[in-house]
């Protein structure tokens, strides 16, 4: 009957409505947008901080950091080191000395080597001609001058090869860089470094972050790390460790499935460690192109202290990122169910549509303004 024809087309039209009320809001707008433009908007916020992500899941990965482990040499300390003091073997003069130890450093990178080179120029002392250059890592280097091997580096250098040096340089609080000649011990520089300005409030905003397992890891003395350990009231502190050493360290602590580690290094030996932490940050100005190639995130200023702000700004990242997708599910869900309803129109499904995917980028904008 006529009735029974108008009554299908009106029902039809109502469920044909309301079908097109679902399908402007299925599309997923909101999200596909704005949860992307979240990640790049904390990225975008974080570069004006001086920290650089190197990608949207390491923001997500920074917020689970429960343990900080620093190097120390040019990541908590300036990393300019100074000679203090200059002291021989007898027959050797302090001018000699002085002359071997600039040529074998004299292309190394290293912060105590350019410190060598720096006071040798100062006292207008040229380098030698070196040959057969090589580096031990976590130890110094050697080099032939005139077909004589010259060691530079630390006390572990000459116990390796078995080479005799005063027992008391291993007991002395300072940075110390010996040298042998041959198979004799000819001298040490004392050299002295000092803590970064902001390196002490690094350690007091980590653990406003309630990040209370904060450690440092170096090759230097153990006396002279447990020195600056005191400084910036951490506990846990160790020294003398060769690259493996660190690695060896970084393995036992991921032993624990609880712990999300941050390694914060700047020099060549310190990738391998960067690499295994669940995020590597290293010091873009004095890091090594290794560091920084190997690690996650980078930060410009080489200010320790940034290593709180990256923590921040991932926190705010994923809040708002997750602020996104509850407003576009929540908005959604309830105009789906007014449509269901037959209450919602075509205009609420778009605003629920695109004016929540404006919304929601806004909001992802925001980031900028908020994170400074």
């Amino acid at each position: 009957s006529l009735v029974d024809v108008t009554g299908f087309v009106y029902l039809f039209d109502d469920w044909l409505y309301r079908g097109l009320v679902f399908l402007v809001l299925s599309c997923p707008c909101a999200l596909v947008v704005s949860i992307p433009l979240g990640y790049f908007g904390g990225i975008g916020a974080a570069s004006r901080l001086g920290i650089l992500f190197k990608g949207g899941n390491y923001l997500d990965a920074i917020t689970k950091i429960n343990t900080v482990v620093f190097d120390k040499t040019g990541t908590l300390t300036e990393g300019s080191f100074e000679v203090r003091q200059c002291r021989t073997a007898s027959g050797i003069s302090e001018r000699e000395l002085i002359k071997m130890m600039a040529s074998v450093e004299n292309g190394s990178t290293h912060p105590i080597a350019k410190a060598i080179v720096n006071y040798a120029r100062l006292q207008e002392i040229e380098p030698l001609p070196v040959a057969e250059v090589k580096e031990l890592a976590g130890l110094g280097l050697e080099a032939m001058i005139d077909g004589t091997l010259v060691r530079v580096g630390n006390c572990r250098l000459l116990s390796r090869y078995n080479i005799g040096y005063p027992a008391e340089l291993l007991k002395m609080a300072d940075t110390i860089a010996v040298c042998a000649v041959g198979t004799d011990y000819a001298g040490y520089l004392l050299l002295a470094d000092a803590l970064k300005e902001d390196a002490k409030k690094a350690m007091d905003d980590l653990k406003m972050l309630h990040i209370d397992n904060i450690q440092i890891l170096s090759g230097d003395k153990q006396s002279i790390v447990t020195t600056f350990a005191e400084k910036l009231g951490i506990d846990n502190a160790y020294g003398d460790l060769l690259p493996e050493g660190k690695v060896s360290h970084l393995e036992a602590l991921r032993q624990d499935e609880t712990k999300r580690i941050a390694f914060v290094g700047d020099g060549m030996n310190d990738a391998p460690v960067l690499a295994l932490s669940h995020v590597g940050i290293a010091m873009g100005g004095l890091g090594s192109d290794a560091a920084i190639e190997t690690a996650d995130v980078v930060i410009q200023t080489d200010q320790p202290s940034k290593v709180a702000e990256a923590i921040k700004v991932g926190k705010q990242t994923r809040r708002i990122v997750w602020q996104n997708i509850s407003l576009a599910f929540g908005v959604k869900l309830l105009v789906l169910l007014l449509g269901a309803g037959g209450v919602a129109t075509l205009w609420e499904a778009v605003f629920a549509d695109v004016g929540v995917a404006l919304l929601a980028i806004m909001n992802a904008v925001s980031i900028r303004k908020t994170i400074r």
